[in-house]
């Protein structure tokens, strides 16, 4: 995935530490060529782990400031190392900028600005163009380096302040202070400025600053989406204050943007003269009423009296659904709340994520000071090895045990396996689970199989490639390594594999949108199958749109893809549980396109819809609270235009969203995190 990331580091950033000796002493003349007026090193967190350094120097030269940064992490056992160089004037006005290497496990960069009088020379890759220089704007287009976001916000400052900030290669960011924080730094409590970066990555990033106009902090996500913090050296022990307050701050945000506390339009009121499809699986409701009063349904169906003085709202030509469910996401910003909403999902399970930023925006949202749907969360545990991912490790059945009752005693619902957990600590996490009243989901760690995992356990199983790994027939031993195992879905492997998770009733979230982004050919683009992609926000749709297999091998990938699909139908015909989940992909949309895919693979549109409605409520144990449109349930609906029984398409025009009684609009929904409605 290529990511649009500029990353610059500014040197002109010293010029604003007004208190800092480095910068006195190297103002005071040219007394040395080519001195150093400002070091930094910051930590690189990703799920609260440490993963890296970044390292930058400032020297001056007889050009000017000049800026040079390594940056490089480990994730999940794949290295990631970037380098980016900027000079920049003394008024901190950037000159010319270099960066190449990785911003994620999956993007690569290599570009370039140069800028002189009017002029921008702008180079990505080895395309060249040039353009008209901004009167005030900077050379930065992603989240790292981080030195270069430090300068950034020192050019900001200097020059004014702008409510709007052009960006080089291209783009905006909108800069703002939003408080201050007491945070204690090696022994001593201080005071950091809070700032809030929309602009550069989709949504904002959160930044604070100390008195010496030295970035101090960021929380931000790298370029495939996931959680990354960058802490200077002697902040780390606040690491997870200053998570808490990004996510309590950017939910508050996001809640002012969308008109206030409590967002979305309360009060009791009447859909008429719609469809009703209400879940059950019984044939829709022609000229139908759903009643709606203090935020649940009192009443479904056709013929009923709406109470007098209520609100009424026209639904005719429309069809009214229960909320839909992404039963696999990873809600690493706030931005996402808006987005489920404008798409319909009423209810996200989370099933991985940091603890103190998933919890701070469960909690804004039940609480109404942040906009989404309501959350349900799966609580990653990981063993200790070079692919483990977050801070929650479970190598004992004492730490297995301990891991549980943290989270069951944060109100999540579920456990998530990830890739180095042993085998016998599966078994002692889903054992604690169980007595909790929690069930386990998640990754089949590596050494073992499905067998082994729902054997140890486990009651469900992200992602259909673990199922498909199981149901290949392996070639014979003492085949050379060229041998590739083969699929062929009427094996004794694959109907061995069907049959035992239907008699374990093991539930199957296959994420395969997600799949499809990954195995399309890249000369095919991604709008051909998914039209939202053209609506997505611009930060997001260069990494999107430059996604896929090489074309050489496009057809194997293909076939790999087609065959996924076919398991997915041989799992729903046999009666296993399959619940739809995007694992992020296209935000919003992927949903959407998850439930067609699962109709190409064999459901009816009847079967689809309730994959995303009545399956994931029965799964998680709530369906007699919401996954259907049925009086005395919460008032979780959506209504959307035309009938996605005779149009399945038309599932993805969004008319109307209801979450708990309240009613949304998905354009100004869609509109606020910087999507085409």
């Amino acid at each position: 995935m290529r990511n649009f990331c500029v990353h610059l580091r500014s040197p002109a950033a010293v010029v604003l530490v007004i208190g800092a000796t480095a910068l006195i002493q190297s103002s005071a003349g040219a007394q040395q060529a080519d001195s150093v007026v400002e070091r930094g090193t910051y930590v690189i967190h990703k799920f609260l782990q440490p993963i890296g350094r970044e390292s930058y120097t400032i020297t001056r030269t007889g050009e000017g400031l000049a800026l040079a940064d390594s940056f490089s992490f480990t994730d999940r056992g794949t290295p990631v190392v970037l380098g980016a160089s900027l000079l920049s004037s003394d008024d901190l006005a950037p000159r010319r900028f270099t960066i190449k290497g990785q911003t994620s496990r999956s993007s690569t960069i290599d570009d370039g600005v140069d800028l002189e009088g009017d002029s921008a020379r702008i180079r990505i890759d080895s395309t060249v163009t040039t353009m008209a220089r901004p009167a005030v704007g900077y050379t930065i287009a992603g989240y790292a380096p981080i030195a270069i976001q430090q300068a950034m916000v020192r050019y900001w400052h200097r020059h004014g302040s702008p409510a709007r900030l052009a960006t080089l290669p291209g783009g905006t960011v909108t800069i703002s202070r939003r408080g201050v924080d007491t945070v204690a730094a090696e022994g001593r409590q201080e005071l950091l400025t809070r700032y809030s970066v929309a602009g550069l990555i989709w949504g904002r990033e959160t930044l604070w600053f100390d008195a010496d106009d030295r970035l101090v902090a960021a929380v931000t996500i790298d370029a495939e989406f996931d959680h990354l913090e960058a802490i200077e050296e002697g902040y780390e022990p606040a690491l997870s204050l200053f998570v808490s307050r990004a996510a309590a701050d950017a939910s508050r945000a996001l809640a002012e943007l969308a008109g206030g506390p409590d967002a979305g339009t309360p009060g009791n009121f009447a859909l008429v003269g719609g469809t009703l499809i209400d879940g059950n699986g019984g044939p829709p409701v022609a000229d139908a009423v759903v009643i709606v009063q203090q935020g649940r349904i009192t009443g479904a169906g056709a013929g009923l009296k709406v109470p007098k003085g209520m609100t009424v709202i026209d639904t005719r030509g429309k069809t009214v659904l229960p909320g839909l469910w992404d039963m696999h996401a990873h809600y690493e910003q706030v931005e996402w709340g808006p987005i489920y909403l404008a798409s319909g999902v009423t209810t996200a399970r989370d099933v991985g994520n940091e603890f103190e930023f998933i919890t701070g925006v469960r909690d804004a949202i039940a609480a109404g000071r942040g906009v989404g749907p309501r959350l349900l969360l799966a609580g990653i545990v990981d063993g200790t090895s070079a692919y483990a991912l977050g801070v929650d490790r479970a190598d004992t059945p004492e730490e297995a045990v301990a891991t549980v009752h943290r989270y069951h005693d944060a109100g999540f619902q579920q456990m998530k396996i990830y890739s180095s957990v042993k085998t016998e600590i599966v078994a002692a996490i889903a054992s604690e689970a169980h007595r909790l009243g929690m069930t386990v989901t998640g990754h089949i760690p590596r050494g073992m199989d499905a067998y082994q995992g729902v054997g140890a356990g486990m009651d469900q199983i992200n992602h259909i490639t673990y199922v498909y790994q199981v149901m290949r027939t392996l070639p014979p031993a003492g085949s050379p390594d060229s041998v590739r195992p083969t699929f062929d879905l009427q094996s004794a492997e694959s109907g061995r594999a069907v049959a035992f998770l239907a008699t374990h009733h093991t539930v199957v979230d296959p994420t395969i949108a997600l799949y499809e982004i990954f195995l399309h050919s890249e000369n095919v683009p991604v709008s051909t199958f998914e039209p939202g992609v053209a609506k997505v926000a611009p930060e997001l749709a260069g990494p999107l749109n430059h996604t896929g297999v090489p074309v050489a091998d496009s057809a194997a990938a293909l076939a790999r893809f087609e065959e996924l699909l076919s398991v997915i139908g041989a799992l729903h015909r046999a009666g296993v549980p399959i619940v739809a989940g995007t694992d992020q992909a296209v935000p919003g949309y992927s949903l959407h396109r998850e439930m067609e895919l699962y109709v190409k693979a064999g459901f009816t549109p009847m079967e689809a819809i309730q994959a995303a409605t009545l399956v994931p409520a029965r799964v998680m144990g709530l369906d007699g609270e919401v996954g259907t449109v049925t009086a005395g349930k919460r008032a979780d609906l959506i209504v959307v235009e035309g009938n996605p029984l005779e149009d399945f398409s038309t599932l993805r025009k969004v008319w109307l969203v209801v979450a708990g009684g309240r009613r949304y609009q998905p354009a100004p929904m869609w509109e606020m995190v910087g999507f085409a409605p």
